[in-house]
């Protein structure tokens, strides 16, 4: 027994004339095994009032998750603490989605309590792994973006950066999908059902948020011009905490998610009237505001909820922020050294105005004065290169939802513009290009817009995108002010990504180059003096076998299908969307299968093509491309023929704990959108720091893992952005492309022959149509390059030593990919704070 548990229990024993409850009090935020063991018996009996009879796997999970946090609270407090007795900066990292997943485990990893947590539970009796399986994802985001924010408050805590996270509690987050008959199939996300032991409720910091009203205009005792707002309908924003651990250093951030209470919680006129409905209506009705995440934004009612979810949640915030400042500061020409606040996005842009409002109508500040402290305070990063996907708002329900703002907008616009025409005065079309105020019918608040007129830094999220956004998008903004744009290339957080996804893996990388790639990624780099060694290949060969047969296990278990660990893992699991083109997988896919039934005693490397992903419940073809997928499934894996050669899965309900899963067992990473499209994409990322090669086009962050692996080490093919604009200039027929493809004329004859569908006759012509006549995303073009390519894969997949050298190497290049590098940029170049760089 180590001393230290010794010691412990011989303090248990000197209190043994005490109560238990005094007992397990005295002892229950030790650090230790024993401290573990009497906190969760302390927590089982006291806190969930259950003995070990009666407690059931979700009430152990509970009282192991109350066991950590205790001992987290006690930390959270004091960092809290220093950073009001220091009066430091601090920085706001406000983002609609933060994709957090399961908690428990990072909690443990991230104290350093891992070994004493499994074996205070193995000598209890637990297995950890069925305990951390009992916790429900926070599925609190819909993809990159929202775990990009979740991997970025990792970061700053484990750096030492002062920071808070400010967001949504939605009571149902990105909703579980089921596939039924092969079809998306939409379930709540009822994550907050059984509790969430992570969270502690603010209430004493509430905020009143205020919608719709009119304004009045008037002057002020002094002959000041002022604007209050009248006549509003009003919401309360509850707070709840939740505690960001850093890796082994004690520092606890703090994550705030509000939710929408109502003012009037019961109406008793109308209940005493019979009228039991209206009486709780409003209630109902002001909750809805923090109910789901991204309601349906097709019809008119979805869209204000919307809109109001981004006031709601950025007045909120801003009026936490201010609040925090005023207890150490009174001046607020100090608040851009006090507070940096970064919009993860266009959706919390409404924050910029909402501070320039609160200056001038509350805190009396002139024009000049209040928009030099916004914009010194806010930075604003952009995730999408679409058109389509820049946020704009009708201007007919921004005036109704939010009247004082869109006046405030209005005089920004104007005065902005007066300096674009001062530099520019024979360009009226520059003037249409960068207002605010688009002059469609009706007219749109362009929100991309205004987040770059408020903010101090503008930046891409890898080299490329940074590139297209000056060139293009944003290209006269960034004549106007080219200081203002940069690049801060995504990362991922190591800690989740592998140390906690993947801990065989973790296990070997530590024994041979020791544990400071855990809080220092570049020190992988050691890794490749082990390439091309043996016993060590061999040693990485083996951690990858057993890793695929969890997945294949958990696969058998989830849809019945068998599918062969010797197999190469080609995978594909993100959002659902065109752009990222699963349909040109799924064409492979076909090719593969066609291939093996003409040539059955041909060349061929067994393959499992794993689907996952889902698709936004308004967005047909996304939906239709699932079905298309789980159809082809039905086909390959129902075809006795082939010899199990081939498997085709798509996992459902793609969430963090099951990424968790598959990126240690993969072998292969489809990063395959149409170059130009995809702003930076962190799946790749994911795939790369587990030892995955990636086949992909010179697209997002493909192209930076490219240059730090070498292009011997992972797969390129199709068109380049150039190449793509090109081709738009010049005329593109998809048809004649085609017509030079033998496979590809093949699929479009299967499918024409609804071979895919034979009882849904034309189920899939909406995918001919468009890839035929339109193909927006070029597959037909990428179609045969991506088809050599592939075979190239096959045949190198065939050599394992050499597959395996080119894992490892892939791994040991992944160290510019972590979110603690990215952090310390946006530290160091935008937020101007400082941070620990272990």
């Amino acid at each position: 027994m180590a001393d230290a548990d010794k010691k412990e229990k011989d303090s248990i024993n000197q209190i043994n004339g005490q109560k238990p409850q005094r007992a397990w009090i005295t002892v229950h935020k030790k650090m230790t095994k024993e401290g573990i063991k009497t906190s969760f018996k302390g927590n089982l009996q006291y806190r969930l009032a259950k003995d070990k009879y009666t407690a059931t796997k979700f009430d152990n999970f509970m009282a192991v998750a109350v066991t950590i946090r205790d001992r987290i609270v006690e930390r959270w407090i004091k960092t809290q603490q220093q950073y009001h007795k220091k009066n430091v900066k601090r920085v706001y990292y406000l983002s609609m989605e933060f994709l957090i997943g399961r908690l428990l485990g990072s909690n443990i990893l991230n104290l350093g309590l891992f070994n004493e947590m499994t074996s205070a539970l193995e000598e209890m009796g637990f297995d950890i792994e069925e305990l951390r399986d009992e916790e429900l994802d926070a599925g609190l985001g819909n993809g990159g973006l929202g775990r990009l924010a979740a991997c970025f408050l990792d970061s700053m805590a484990t750096l030492g950066i002062p920071a808070h996270g400010y967001g949504i509690r939605y009571d149902y987050g990105i909703f579980n999908q089921k596939i039924v008959n092969g079809y998306q199939v939409e379930l709540p996300d009822e994550w907050l059902r059984h509790g969430n032991p992570w969270e502690f409720a603010r209430p004493e910091y509430t905020v009143k948020i205020r919608f719709g009203g009119k304004t009045r205009h008037f002057k002020d005792k002094r002959g000041k011009f002022r604007v209050r707002l009248i006549d509003s309908d009003d919401v309360l924003a509850l707070p709840f905490d939740m505690p960001i651990v850093g890796y082994k250093n004690d520092v606890i951030n703090t994550l705030r998610l509000w939710s929408a209470r109502s003012t009037e919680d019961f109406d008793f006129s109308y209940f005493n009237d019979g009228d039991y409905e209206s009486a709780v209506y409003n209630k109902m009705f002001s909750e809805n505001i923090s109910r789901v995440l991204y309601p349906n934004d097709t019809v008119s009612r979805g869209r204000e909820l919307r809109l109001k979810q981004e006031y709601f949640f950025t007045a909120a915030s801003i009026a936490d922020i201010i609040r925090r400042f005023k207890v150490h500061n009174s001046d607020f020409k100090n608040f851009p050294d006090k507070v940096a606040i970064q919009l993860n996005d266009t959706h919390p842009s409404l924050a910029t105005v909402e501070l320039l409002r609160i200056l001038i109508d509350e805190e009396n500040l002139d024009w000049d004065a209040a928009w030099e402290i916004v914009t010194q305070t806010f930075a604003y990063t952009n995730h999408t290169i679409l058109p389509e996907a820049l946020e704009a708002w009708s201007l007919p329900l921004f005036q109704k939802l939010l009247p004082r703002h869109l006046e405030l907008i209005y005089e920004i616009n104007h005065r902005f513009l007066r300096e674009v025409a001062t530099m520019f005065p024979l360009d009226n079309d520059i003037l249409k290009r960068v207002s605010i105020i688009e002059e469609s019918n009706p007219q749109r608040i362009r929100m991309a817009n205004l987040s770059i007129i408020a903010s101090h830094s503008v930046n891409g999220v890898s080299a490329l995108h940074s590139k297209i956004i000056r060139e293009s998008i944003f290209k006269d903004f960034y004549v106007f002010w080219p200081e203002k744009f940069n690049n801060k290339t995504n990362g991922i957080t190591q800690r989740r990504w592998l140390q906690k996804s993947n801990p065989h893996l973790s296990k070997l990388i530590t024994d041979s180059i020791g544990d400071g790639w855990v809080t220092d990624l570049y020190q992988l780099k050691k890794l490749e003096e082990f390439s091309s060694q043996s016993a060590f290949l061999k040693k990485w060969q083996q951690v990858k076998v057993e890793n695929k047969k969890n997945l294949a296990q958990y696969v058998y278990k989830n849809l019945g299908v068998k599918i062969n660990p010797e197999s190469m893992f080609d995978v594909q699991v993100k959002r659902i969307h065109e752009y990222k083109r699963q349909l040109l997988f799924a064409f492979y896919a076909i090719s593969e299968y066609l291939k093996i039934k003409n040539d059955p005693n041909g060349f061929c490397v067994p393959r499992t093509f794993i689907f996952g992903g889902k698709a936004a419940p308004g967005y047909f073809m996304a939906k239709l491309i699932i079905k298309f997928v789980n159809n082809i499934a039905e086909v390959i894996n129902k075809d006795r023929s082939i010899k199990g050669k081939l498997r085709v899965v798509f996992l459902e309900n793609y969430r963090v704990s099951l990424a968790e899963r598959i990126f240690p067992a993969s072998d292969l990473s489809e990063q395959i959108s149409t170059a130009g499209k995809e702003a930076s994409g962190t799946g790749c990322m994911k795939f790369m720091i587990n030892g995955a090669l990636t086949v992909g086009t010179l697209d997002g962050a493909n192209i930076e893992m490219k240059e730090a692996v070498g292009e011997e080490n992972i797969y390129i093919f199709g068109l380049n952005i150039d190449q793509v604009n090109i081709l738009l200039k010049q005329g593109y027929n998809p048809k004649e492309y085609v017509a030079r493809s033998v496979i590809l004329t093949e699929i479009v004859r299967l499918m024409k022959g609804n071979f895919f569908s034979p009882i849904d006759p034309g189920l899939f012509d909406p995918i001919l149509e468009t890839v035929l006549n339109k193909d927006p995303y070029f597959i037909c073009a990428d179609f045969d390059s991506y088809l050599s390519l592939q075979e190239v894969i096959s045949k190198d997949y065939n050599d394992k030593s050499s597959w395996t050298k080119r894992s490892i190497l892939n791994v040991a290049s992944s160290g510019k990919f972590s979110s603690d590098r990215t952090i310390s940029e946006y530290a160091g170049e935008i937020w101007k704070v400082p941070y620990n760089c272990r």
